[in-house]
Protein backbone atom coordinates (compact mmCIF):
# COMPACT_ATOMS: atom_id res chain seq x y z
CA UNK A 1 0.00 0.00 0.00
CA UNK A 2 1.88 3.05 -1.27
CA UNK A 3 0.81 6.50 -0.18
CA UNK A 4 2.29 9.90 -0.72
CA UNK A 5 1.70 10.83 2.93
CA UNK A 6 4.53 10.33 5.41
CA UNK A 7 4.21 7.29 7.63
CA UNK A 8 3.53 7.98 11.29
CA UNK A 9 5.79 6.30 13.85
CA UNK A 10 3.87 3.92 16.11
CA UNK A 11 4.43 3.46 19.83
CA UNK A 12 2.82 1.30 22.51
CA UNK A 13 0.65 2.03 25.51
CA UNK A 14 1.85 -0.09 28.41
CA UNK A 15 0.68 1.45 31.68
CA UNK A 16 -2.82 1.04 33.08
CA UNK A 17 -3.15 4.81 33.56
CA UNK A 18 -2.59 5.34 29.83
CA UNK A 19 -5.35 2.85 28.97
CA UNK A 20 -7.72 4.49 31.46
CA UNK A 21 -7.08 7.95 30.04
CA UNK A 22 -7.93 6.79 26.50
CA UNK A 23 -11.13 5.16 27.79
CA UNK A 24 -12.63 8.63 28.29
CA UNK A 25 -12.16 9.52 24.62
CA UNK A 26 -14.13 8.62 21.49
CA UNK A 27 -15.28 5.05 20.79
CA UNK A 28 -16.00 3.10 17.59
CA UNK A 29 -17.49 -0.40 17.77
CA UNK A 30 -17.46 -3.09 15.09
CA UNK A 31 -17.82 -6.85 14.95
CA UNK A 32 -14.09 -7.52 15.30
CA UNK A 33 -12.90 -4.73 17.56
CA UNK A 34 -13.64 -1.71 19.68
CA UNK A 35 -11.43 1.28 18.98
CA UNK A 36 -10.99 3.98 21.61
CA UNK A 37 -9.08 7.16 20.77
CA UNK A 38 -8.04 10.30 22.56
CA UNK A 39 -5.71 13.16 21.71
CA UNK A 40 -2.63 13.12 23.91
CA UNK A 41 -2.18 16.19 26.12
CA UNK A 42 0.85 18.31 25.33
CA UNK A 43 2.47 17.53 28.68
CA UNK A 44 2.87 13.80 28.00
CA UNK A 45 6.53 12.79 27.60
CA UNK A 46 6.02 10.81 24.39
CA UNK A 47 6.93 12.50 21.14
CA UNK A 48 3.99 14.58 19.92
CA UNK A 49 4.25 13.27 16.36
CA UNK A 50 4.04 9.64 17.50
CA UNK A 51 0.84 7.62 17.56
CA UNK A 52 0.55 5.06 20.35
CA UNK A 53 -1.58 1.92 20.42
CA UNK A 54 -2.59 -0.37 23.25
CA UNK A 55 -4.16 -3.80 22.84
CA UNK A 56 -6.44 -5.73 25.14
CA UNK A 57 -8.68 -8.79 25.15
CA UNK A 58 -11.01 -9.64 28.02
CA UNK A 59 -11.43 -13.07 29.56
CA UNK A 60 -14.89 -13.25 28.00
CA UNK A 61 -13.12 -13.85 24.69
CA UNK A 62 -11.67 -17.18 25.86
CA UNK A 63 -8.59 -18.71 27.42
CA UNK A 64 -5.10 -17.20 27.28
CA UNK A 65 -4.24 -18.87 23.96
CA UNK A 66 -7.39 -17.45 22.35
CA UNK A 67 -6.84 -13.97 23.75
CA UNK A 68 -3.20 -13.92 22.62
CA UNK A 69 -4.19 -15.02 19.13
CA UNK A 70 -6.76 -12.22 18.91
CA UNK A 71 -4.20 -9.65 20.10
CA UNK A 72 -1.61 -10.88 17.59
CA UNK A 73 -4.13 -10.52 14.75
CA UNK A 74 -5.02 -7.00 15.86
CA UNK A 75 -1.37 -5.99 16.24
CA UNK A 76 -0.65 -7.11 12.69
CA UNK A 77 -3.73 -5.28 11.44
CA UNK A 78 -2.57 -2.08 13.13
CA UNK A 79 0.92 -2.53 11.70
CA UNK A 80 -0.50 -2.76 8.17
CA UNK A 81 -3.23 -0.10 8.37
CA UNK A 82 -2.47 2.46 11.05
CA UNK A 83 0.82 3.96 9.84
CA UNK A 84 -0.95 5.63 6.96
CA UNK A 85 -4.39 6.22 8.52
CA UNK A 86 -3.92 7.01 12.24
CA UNK A 87 -3.41 10.57 13.41
CA UNK A 88 -0.25 11.84 15.02
CA UNK A 89 -0.57 12.89 18.65
CA UNK A 90 -3.34 10.41 19.42
CA UNK A 91 -3.44 7.38 21.68
CA UNK A 92 -5.60 4.43 20.65
CA UNK A 93 -6.77 1.32 22.49
CA UNK A 94 -7.89 -1.66 20.41
CA UNK A 95 -10.12 -4.13 22.26
CA UNK A 96 -10.54 -7.56 20.69
CA UNK A 97 -14.01 -8.97 20.07
CA UNK A 98 -15.02 -12.43 18.89
CA UNK A 99 -14.94 -11.30 15.25
CA UNK A 100 -11.20 -10.71 15.51
CA UNK A 101 -10.85 -14.49 15.64
CA UNK A 102 -13.63 -15.57 13.28
CA UNK A 103 -13.62 -12.91 10.54
CA UNK A 104 -11.22 -13.16 7.59
CA UNK A 105 -8.08 -11.08 8.15
CA UNK A 106 -8.92 -8.73 5.27
CA UNK A 107 -12.29 -7.99 6.88
CA UNK A 108 -10.61 -7.11 10.19
CA UNK A 109 -8.28 -4.74 8.32
CA UNK A 110 -11.27 -3.12 6.62
CA UNK A 111 -13.04 -2.66 9.97
CA UNK A 112 -9.98 -1.02 11.53
CA UNK A 113 -9.70 1.34 8.57
CA UNK A 114 -13.39 2.26 8.90
CA UNK A 115 -12.95 2.74 12.65
CA UNK A 116 -9.94 5.03 12.21
CA UNK A 117 -11.83 7.12 9.66
CA UNK A 118 -15.07 7.13 11.64
CA UNK A 119 -13.59 8.01 14.99
CA UNK A 120 -12.09 11.22 13.63
CA UNK A 121 -15.21 12.43 11.82
CA UNK A 122 -16.80 15.58 13.13
CA UNK A 123 -19.56 14.72 15.63
CA UNK A 124 -22.03 16.99 13.82
CA UNK A 125 -21.55 15.11 10.53
CA UNK A 126 -22.61 11.77 12.08
CA UNK A 127 -26.29 12.72 12.39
Amino acid sequence: MQTSEPLIPLGRLKKRAEFLRVRDGRVWRSRSLVLQARRRPDGVRSSSDMTRFGFTATKRLGNAVTRNRARRRLKETVRLVARSHARAGYDYVVIARQGALTQPFEHVQKELLQALEGIHKDKRSRA
